[in-house]
């Protein structure tokens, strides 16, 4: 009996050493810097083939329609609004609000983070931005968006994940570390973190199996406070929307309070847009007839 207790503890010993080199290298802060680098592309790598590969990567418009629910400081739902978000990567938007209800005037004047809109006589509310200008349409009609808006939407860009994956991570001055496993949203993922040239520090936890995004975290220091601002999304529901596998549901948390939940009902990309479809004067037209839709085919 003394034998085979010492013959399995040896055989015990024996495949623990054979494992241990394979535990410390998967351990992050057992990895040298330049490991650490490679291990973390090779994640980031694995993302963007299982969104879509060259696909996604080609994708330079898309087109959401949903409900998003709004949420107050207490985390209570405050209301629901109707949506439809136009994308033109990297720095064109145009969100367009319908009108369940008149009652919705401070959940769109939270969202835009405009005061005093009201919708138009189309039961709309448009948000259009274009790099550094913007502008809304509501009852009033076409109005300049103001400054801090504009910014906020710029910094909205710089954080987008899409963005990041499709273009910013060819800028100078990003850094990337192995971040290490663990269990996020019941799934078992590898976290890869990113901080860019201007001190923003992103987390990406990357599903071990199928490779998609399950959340992200984005932490800046913020300007007023001084402190540290966590911005978390989740990603669940991926669904195959032409090229690209899209979360057709995204929530959004605001240090460690719920902010926004996203219900996608349809997603389409590249379909292609009008040629002025983010400029002032399609909102402009839009005025002049307020019953007008957009004409995907017409590119003049």
């Amino acid at each position: 009996m003394q034998l085979k207790f010492a013959q399995i503890a040896a055989v015990m010993l024996i495949t623990g050493a054979s494992f241990a080199p394979r535990a410390a290298a998967q351990n992050p802060d057992s990895m040298m810097p330049e490991q650490s680098a490679a291990k973390a592309k090779q994640i980031l790598s694995d993302l963007i083939n299982a969104k879509g590969a060259a696909g996604y990567l080609q994708t330079h418009e898309g087109e959401c329609h949903g409900t998003r629910a709004q949420f107050g400081h207490n985390g209570e739902i405050t209301g629901y609004v109707g949506f439809t978000d136009y994308r033109q990567y990297p720095d064109k938007a145009r969100l367009e609000y319908s009108a369940k209800s008149h009652n919705l005037k401070s959940i769109i004047n939270t969202v835009i983070g405009v005061e005093g809109l009201d919708w138009s006589h189309a039961g709309l509310i448009v948000a259009l931005y274009n790099g550094d200008q913007g502008w809304t349409l509501d009852r009033s009609g076409v109005t300049e968006l103001p400054v801090t808006s504009i910014s906020e939407f710029q910094e909205q860009v710089k954080r987008n994940i899409d963005n990041i994956l499709r273009i910013r991570l060819k800028e100078p001055g990003w850094t990337y570390r192995f971040g290490g496993s663990d269990t996020a949203d019941l799934k078992e993922v590898e976290w890869v973190e990113l901080t860019d040239s201007e001190g923003r520090e992103f987390r990406l936890a990357v599903d071990h199996n199928t490779r998609l995004l399950v959340r992200s975290v984005v932490t800046t220091i913020n300007e007023e406070t001084h402190e540290r601002d966590d911005d978390v999304t989740i990603y669940t529901n991926y669904q195959l929307k032409d090229t690209v596998w899209t979360p057709m549901q995204v929530t959004r948390d605001h240090n460690g309070r719920r902010a926004a939940q996203f219900f996608y009902e349809s997603c389409s990309f590249n379909q292609g847009f009008p040629s002025d479809f983010f400029d002032k004067s399609s909102l402009q037209k839009k005025t002049a007839d307020p019953g007008a839709k957009k004409n995907k085919n017409d590119k003049n």
